[in-house]
């Protein structure tokens, strides 16, 4: 017997929920879910990206969102990234004396990885209450990567592999990275579903350029903000039953501003309540769904 909320893998699924990256700002997920829940729509395949890849995973679990927002605290903290590879400095100064290579780090992902398994010990994907799919991509060749069966703390970890921050993953015989570089709001990986509903963030632009540091923040936030519109908009030019919602947001968030928690979690359910009647009409309007 199918675990509870799947989809019969001969079905394609019937709704799904499309999480994108956004450092903590993806939890406003848990307050979607509720307003969600509430209404009676529970998805049933969950695509995630990066953090949003992490909070995904306790949606598929089966947690409610009390308590995901409790596990969630434990997951994304700024204490994961404190940890400093000592080897790091003399390879950037030195790469050929330091061995720098492809599998380069500023932290040591020791931290991360054990929080992982504190949440989610060693269950596989395809185990999860309901469907998952975890987004990566292929450093060597750009290419997103759908990981969609396997351990789920070895596919989280390599889809928040963020280049610099934290070494890639090999899988497969790939190197994998951060799942935003391919494709920040990843909709296209729930395409085969009836009703696709999902939440993204855009990247934030800087208030002013002072350095080289808010010069590259300046140029990665316009690429991955264009390559997100772009990909939206290839999604709905294909047919896709899409709607998207990005919650505006009254401060400025960081990526580890995990006091932010709760009002995120509340901007995610104001989002969603301004959005649920176009989001009953889009699961209306999905055959499966009506006749469901």
């Amino acid at each position: 017997m199918l675990p509870l909320n799947r989809p019969n893998p001969t079905c394609p699924p019937r709704f799904a929920l499309v999480l994108g990256s956004g450092g903590v700002r993806s939890i406003a997920a848990l307050g979607m879910v509720e307003v969600l829940a509430r209404e009676g729509l529970v998805p049933d395949l969950v695509v995630g990206c990066s953090a949003g890849a992490m909070f995904g995973a306790l949606i598929a679990a089966g947690h409610d969102a009390r308590e995901a927002i409790r596990v969630a605290t434990t997951l994304w903290s700024p204490e994961v990234t404190r940890k400093r590879r000592w080897k790091a400095v003399p390879q950037m100064l030195w790469p050929r004396l330091g061995r720098f290579d492809a599998d380069f780090s500023l932290r040591d992902d020791g931290p991360v990885m054990q929080r992982l398994e504190q949440a989610f010990g060693d269950v596989r994907i395809e185990h999860l209450r309901t469907a998952l799919r975890v987004t990566t991509t292929d450093a060597a060749t750009g290419e997103r990567v759908v990981l969609r069966e396997g351990t789920l703390v070895t596919a989280l970890r390599a889809s928040i592999a963020l280049p610099f921050m934290f070494s890639p993953v090999h899988l497969d015989g790939r190197r994998l990275i951060d799942g935003f570089i391919a494709d920040p709001l990843p909709v296209s990986a729930a395409s085969d579903a009836q009703a696709v509903l999902a939440l993204g963030f855009e990247s934030p632009m800087p208030y002013r350029i002072d350095g080289p540091s808010r010069m590259l923040a300046q140029v990665t936030s316009a690429l991955t903000n264009n390559l997100m519109q772009a990909r939206l908009a290839h999604a709905q030019g294909s047919g896709t039953r899409l709607l998207s919602i990005v919650p505006r947001l009254e401060r400025r968030v960081g990526l580890f501003d995990t006091e932010a928690m709760p009002y995120l979690v509340e901007a995610g359910r104001r989002a969603t309540e301004a959005a649920l009647p176009n989001i009953l009409a889009l699961v209306q309007r999905a055959p499966q769904l009506a006749a469901a």
